[in-house]
């Protein structure tokens, strides 16, 4: 069955719906350019769709998940006219040549500039999140539904299914792990790959990120005689909860109800070096919560009580649930609800996940920086609204002169005078769109 393509509402300017000057902000057009010059994508000769545009462009559908492909791409070309640029055709390429510039580009620029570019944004001054002179961050994973085709199934696999033995998901998946600075929402040191990886494998490889003015928080999942000296080996402050499970025996008790104890190598660990670990553990109960568990155990490198008390760190421990509002954020408000990664190969689902990353830090590095100009003193981020601020970064006028649409050649065009009949053009009424499906995304 056909499906309308999705379009922009009806009465409003396409080019107040692109926010590329937000994204030009957290990601600099010379950033971009060296970018693609050290991963061999740069274009080659001057295309109608040159490869920095589609590095904007591939962060933009992520902006505008429940848009069309052609119909960002129209945004940005209607942004470009409205600033006078004259060179950029009234339509939009074709969906196939979308395709072909998309997949000329790949992924591996778009996860270069996310390793390069998103980090800790929060400062000294930032409300919530510091504790004792640490940042506080959380682990955690997640995962996301792609398109059902062949490549994405073999390439990612699929969740089981409890309908048969042999059912499986509707959707293949693909798993991520990252890191959250608690304080401002920021996702950094994200790690993809398939279903079929464990949270712990990818943690493995996104802890070496850590470093000495860290504490991290994880969950009972992660704890773990290997996994934890290698986070310990960054220099970390590290505070996980252990299962009830786990065994930690109590070496010495000290004042503040806390004792020291030790993680012990075991048959199923692959280190080498089997030299008991020296940890403190914190337990305590929630009273008064009919939900809470009968008891929790905190596992902490630091192993003096007097530079973090049990109390405060059973206190901190909680902060590790922000990590649920950013993926709230980032799965639900971000993508939309239900909903899959448009794109239908393995290597353009990668460039796509990588391309949501990329926005949600663009918003929130946004969001901590009108906090911190907030009247009359500075805000905590948690406190502005994510829903808020995205409306605002789609309603942005596009700087989109500073990344030029016709390639290197046009970068000093465009800043001139609106064009005559601009602002009629851009008046237009766009069609109102059918809603789309609740689980797949809208595909022209």
């Amino acid at each position: 069955m056909a499906r309308t393509v999705a379009t922009l509402p009806k009465g409003v300017r396409l080019t107040d719906h692109i926010s590329l000057g937000v994204l030009t902000a957290s990601f600099p057009l010379e950033i971009v350019r060296e970018i693609l010059a050290r991963t061999g994508r740069e274009s080659q000769r001057e295309r109608e769709l040159p490869a920095h545009v589609m590095v904007y462009y591939a962060i933009a559908l992520a902006l505008y998940a429940d848009v069309s492909t052609r119909e960002t791409l129209r945004c940005l070309i209607e942004g470009a006219r409205w600033l006078g640029d004259q060179t950029v055709d009234d339509e939009p390429t074709s969906r196939s040549g979308i395709s072909k510039a998309r997949t000329r580009l790949g992924a591996r620029p778009l996860e270069v500039l996310y390793r390069e570019a998103v980090g800790p944004v929060a400062v000294q001054g930032t409300p919530g999140a510091w504790y004792r002179g640490w940042r506080v961050l959380s682990l955690d994973g997640s995962t996301l539904d792609v398109s059902d085709t062949e490549a994405n199934a073999r390439a990612f696999g699929r969740p089981a299914s409890s309908r048969g033995v042999n059912a499986s998901g509707a959707f293949p998946q693909l798993r991520f792990v990252g890191l959250l600075e608690n304080g401002t929402h920021v996702i950094m040191g994200a790690e993809l790959g398939p279903y079929g990886t464990s949270e712990k494998e990818l943690a493995a490889i996104v802890l070496p990120r850590l470093n000495g003015e860290m504490l991290c928080l994880a969950d009972r999942g992660f704890l773990g005689f290997d996994l934890w000296r290698n986070a310990a080996s960054t220099g970390a402050a590290l505070v996980w909860r252990a299962a009830s499970s786990f065994k930690l025996p109590v070496l010495e008790r000290l004042a503040d109800g806390s004792y020291r104890s030790e993680l012990r190598w075991n048959s199923f660990c692959k280190s080498t070096d089997r030299t008991p670990i020296p940890v403190r553990v914190v337990e305590y109960t929630l009273v008064g919560l009919p939900q809470a568990e009968p008891s929790y155990r905190l596992v902490t490198n630091v192993l003096e009580a007097e530079r973090a008390p049990a109390e405060e760190l059973a206190a901190l421990y909680h902060d590790r649930w922000e990590m649920e509002t950013a993926f709230d954020e980032f799965k639900t408000h971000l993508r939309g609800s239900r909903r899959v990664l448009r794109s239908k190969t393995p290597e353009l689902v990668l460039q796509e996940a990588w391309g949501f990353l990329l926005a949600h830090f663009a918003i929130r590095a946004l969001m901590h920086e009108a906090a911190l100009g907030a009247l009359p003193r500075s805000r905590d981020p948690d406190t502005v609204s994510f829903t808020h601020a995205l409306r605002v970064a789609r309603r942005t006028l596009p700087h989109v002169a500073a990344i030029p649409p016709s390639g290197p050649s046009a970068a000093g065009r465009g800043t001139g005078p609106h064009p005559p009949g601009a602002e009629q053009r851009n008046r237009k009424l766009e069609p109102r769109a059918r809603r789309s499906s609740r689980r797949q995304a809208e595909d022209e």
